[in-house]
């Protein structure tokens, strides 16, 4: 098994404000994804499509354990294109007067098959543009 992908930075906002951006589907849209149907709640399904490289493509995922303010961790997965399912854990730690948001992405390498798009070297830019530059400069305006 390979070594997970963590991506980790320090955002200076206060860490229920982090939360709030990271569960609270309408303010996802504006820095992460649309998605409609997502729901913090234990076992929820959520769906949603992103456009990248050309191609468009559906994301899936349940919600397999909330600690509010803390810790969010779901599956990841491409049922369109694969069987593979990931798990994403979000993790928030105060951490002198801002938040450091630390992001896990396990067992990529079900993904390898796929092409580059759903390479480790993609997924670390993805999440570090993710976390880095829309989260931090939607959280910190």
């Amino acid at each position: 098994m390979n070594a997970p992908i963590t991506v980790q930075y320090k955002i200076n906002a206060p860490i229920e404000k982090i939360w709030n951006a990271l569960t609270d589907k309408e303010e996802m849209k504006s820095w992460y994804f649309t998605i409609r149907d997502f729901e913090l709640e234990l076992g929820k399904e959520f769906d949603f499509y992103e456009s990248c490289d050309g191609g468009k493509y559906l994301h899936r995922g349940t919600v397999l354990e909330i600690i509010p303010e803390k810790k969010l961790k779901h599956t990841w997965s491409y049922p369109e294109l694969s069987d593979s399912v990931t798990t994403v854990i979000w993790e928030l730690q105060e951490d002198n007067g801002g938040t450091q948001v630390t992001l896990t992405h396990e067992n990529i390498e079900g993904f390898d098959g796929l092409g580059e798009t759903f390479s480790r070297a993609s997924f670390t830019e993805g999440w570090n543009s993710i976390i880095g530059e829309s989260m931090k400069e939607y959280l910190e305006k």
